[in-house]
């Protein structure tokens, strides 16, 4: 029996069924170590720039959450263990920013823009070209507005001589301080107003990929626009409810520059969510330990968000 055999042409050799085995698995066991290589040499780059700019950081924040580390007074620093997220759970400040954090994320994100960027993608589906052009134009330049551009206009619509109290005198209506008497549901506003064009934009890709034979074949059945919108059109676009739900919450919980150029988180701190809260204790208390811990329990929550809506997310429709 000969070594090789030619199955067809001069170019296709294959091995005999003698021919030697070790020699063909080391070349497979070669090629199976290369592999690997070849795949994660081109992702080396982003590795690295991903550890010395994000988990480098992060990691030393952790390190000073858990020290008395100063701006100011202070030659050096010392380990302090819990202490610092201790002393949060102790103060009040800190628990009433907790909940207006929440109070905040819920009515303008959760509630505000998730439900009126759903509306405004199902009215515009179904208006006219003009009216879709003019509308969408509106919202999405409240959404590329600078954040402190957004809260310059915002704070002019609400204070005690602006828009909003202007409006009321023409309507014979009483004048109110809005930005003292309810901030937290001014800045909320304020932050719909700005981020429901992100909803309207997603929900807008996600409506038109709901094929119309479907909604047709509801129309025949005799379900009504609710229905339709609650037995169809929801259940086909709930990935993209959730992935929408939450990178809006995470946009949210992170909201400094708009409420504190409306209010500073005040007044009394009826407007101060955590990263004003944090910005309060670590700049201008100058406890750099004690507001990089609160920035921690701030991540800690976004992150709890985030499996939330990720296990929504795999469950399949």
């Amino acid at each position: 029996m000969t070594l090789w055999q030619r199955e067809s042409g001069p170019e296709t050799a294959v091995p005999a069924p003698g021919g030697p085995p070790g020699a063909e698995r080391a070349a497979r066991r070669t090629r199976a170590r290369s592999l690997p290589l070849i795949r994660v040499l081109p992702l080396s780059p982003a590795v690295v720039l991903l550890l010395l700019f994000l988990a480098g950081p992060i990691a030393y924040c952790v390190f000073i959450a858990f020290t008395d580390l100063q701006l100011t007074g202070q030659a050096h620093s010392s380990f302090v263990g819990f202490a610092n997220f201790t002393r949060a759970f102790r103060d009040d400040a800190f628990l009433n920013a907790v909940w207006l954090t929440l109070v905040f994320t819920v009515l303008s994100s959760l509630v505000g823009q998730n439900t009126l960027g759903l509306a405004l993608a199902a009215l515009m589906k179904r208006a006219s070209k003009p009216v879709r052009t003019v509308t969408g134009g509106i919202v999405v330049t409240a959404w590329v507005l600078p954040e402190v551009v957004a809260g310059f206009l915002l704070y002019a619509f609400f204070r005690r001589e602006g828009t909003l109290n202007a409006i009321l005198d023409w309507l014979h209506l009483p004048r109110e301080n809005w930005l003292f008497t309810l901030p937290i549901l001014a800045v909320s506003f304020a932050n719909v107003w700005r981020g429901t064009a992100f909803s309207m934009l997603v929900y807008s890709a996600a409506l038109d990929g709901i094929p119309g034979e479907i909604t047709e074949a509801a129309e025949v059945d005799g379900a009504g626009g609710w229905r339709r919108m609650w037995h169809v059109t929801l259940p086909m676009i709930r990935r993209s409810i959730g992935t929408n739900l939450m990178l809006n919450t995470l946009q949210t919980l992170s909201v400094f520059g708009l409420i504190w150029v409306m209010t500073r988180g005040g007044p009394g701190g009826r407007s101060q969510t955590l990263p004003l809260f944090m910005y309060e204790q670590a700049f201008q208390n100058s406890m750099i330990g004690y507001g990089t811990a609160v920035a921690l329990l701030l991540l800690v929550v976004g992150s709890l968000f985030s499996v939330v809506y990720l296990r929504l997310l795999r469950t399949e429709v």
